[in-house]
């Protein structure tokens, strides 16, 4: 797993468990940026309104990363609820996800470690069966090498993951490319090689995320 290829939630999913007369629904998802993050948690809120708890907890970036994440207790007692489901989205090797854990307060109190285990256990439990996709970063590469290097060309794609997204044939043939970024050093090195340096290449944009 590199930092531009990584699991993310496929989709939303949700659980359900009671603990000590309390109902626990935690539902997780895709948040590839802090606004769709921002933007899930808002939409489950709108969806329990009467909840005395909206717990909720994101991290967006490749696994166990700290630079985009954000908790919040949502009235438990500071520290009792988001940074302990922070704490296993952290750790669950996942990226690009964001966690909101509903609870209607059943009479019985928990306690301060009985949040915390109730909070982090909620958020594994709904990890446990969380349908998984993949992160990956794409660029798109220019390459135009002579009519003799096609086919050797075209049956070198597979080997890196690599997509024709448009070829031209003028003087030479010139193809538009999209991969994985982390195939792009080794494909450039084995074009190369394949064509003995009259191969031109050009990294000409950003392939997104796929």
């Amino acid at each position: 797993m590199t930092a531009s290829r990584y699991p993310i939630p496929a989709r939303t999913h949700r659980v359900e468990e009671e603990i000590r007369r309390s109902r626990f629904i935690t539902t997780v998802g895709y948040a590839p940026t802090v606004e769709a993050a921002r933007a899930f948690i808002q939409a489950i809120r709108r969806e329990f309104p009467d909840a005395t708890h909206n717990v909720w907890a994101y991290l967006v970036g490749p696994p166990g990363g700290t630079a985009q994440m954000g908790y919040s207790d949502d009235g438990e007692p500071h520290g009792t609820a988001g940074r302990p489901a922070f704490t296993v989205l952290q750790h669950s090797g996942i990226g690009d996800i964001v966690a909101v854990v509903t609870r209607y307060f059943g009479g019985t109190k928990l306690g301060k470690g009985g949040l915390v285990r109730a909070y982090s256990g909620e958020v594994k439990l709904a990890l446990e069966s969380l349908p998984l996709g993949e992160h990956r970063e794409m660029a798109e590469l220019e390459v135009v090498i002579l009519y003799s290097f096609v086919t050797p060309l075209q049956r070198l794609l597979p080997d890196y993951e690599a997509e024709i997204l448009t070829e031209d044939y003028g003087a030479d043939v010139t193809y538009r490319l999209r991969l994985p970024v982390e195939h792009v050093g080794a494909f450039t090195d084995a074009v190369i090689g394949l064509t003995h340096g009259a191969a031109l290449i050009e990294e000409v944009g950003d392939g997104g995320a796929a």
